[in-house]
């Protein structure tokens, strides 16, 4: 008859050996994404009513949001393989150019609770009379990026890029960078239609 302590005794042995063991924890792995080389491709010029030209990644579709069908020139840039949207809205300048850039900026700062960093640049196109402020959020934001773009007296186009995915920066990195190349491609291929020097430039 096998005695209790003698059960203890092996019991507490196991116990002890298997403490012993070290344990390390496997790093965080995410599936490697494989992005296509960046082409470009402007809107038809000869279809494309509204005063504004750039260029946007060719794995992208300009479409409408089904909210602001009345609004003219509102697009977004739709990125169905990346679950990426950067949405476009447009408004004439009357006057108001001052609080249309503090309503973007406010908008803008909506994410300053979530965001670990904010970066602002200039945009200054002299010749292409285009100007305005691109903010880079750093942190789990819903919004990784916002701009807007005018020409100082007649108009005024903001953007934003968002995901259709749980905010996770990490597993999202090499996407959200893809992305906001393209986004500085199209402000440096940027101008504005009505413009006539604007526009033989293009």
């Amino acid at each position: 008859m096998i005695k209790p302590f003698f059960i203890a005794s092996i019991l507490l042995t196991l116990v002890l050996t298997a403490c012993e063991d070290e344990y390390a924890p496997k790093p965080k792995a995410y599936a490697r994404i494989t992005l296509p080389e960046p082409a470009y491709i402007a809107p038809n010029e000869a279809t494309w009513n509204c005063p504004y030209f750039f260029e946007a990644s060719r794995i992208s579709y300009l479409t409408v949001d089904p909210r602001h069908k009345q609004q003219n020139c509102w697009y977004n840039i739709y990125y169905p393989s990346l679950k990426a949207t950067i949405h476009l809205t447009y408004s004439d300048l009357d006057g108001n150019l001052s609080n249309q850039i503090e309503d973007s900026r406010k908008l803008a700062m909506k994410h300053i609770g979530k965001a670990t960093q904010i970066n602002e640049s200039l945009v200054e196109n002299d010749s292409m009379r285009v100007y305005g402020i691109v903010y880079e959020f750093r942190g789990e934001t819903a919004s990784d990026l916002q701009f807007f773009l005018t020409d100082s007296t007649h108009h005024f186009l903001r953007g934003s890029l968002y995901f259709n995915v749980k905010p996770n920066k990490d597993s999202l990195a090499p996407v959200i960078d893809y992305v906001k190349e393209d986004i500085r491609h199209m402000i440096q291929t940027f101008s504005w239609k009505n413009d006539s020097a604007n526009a033989a430039a293009l």
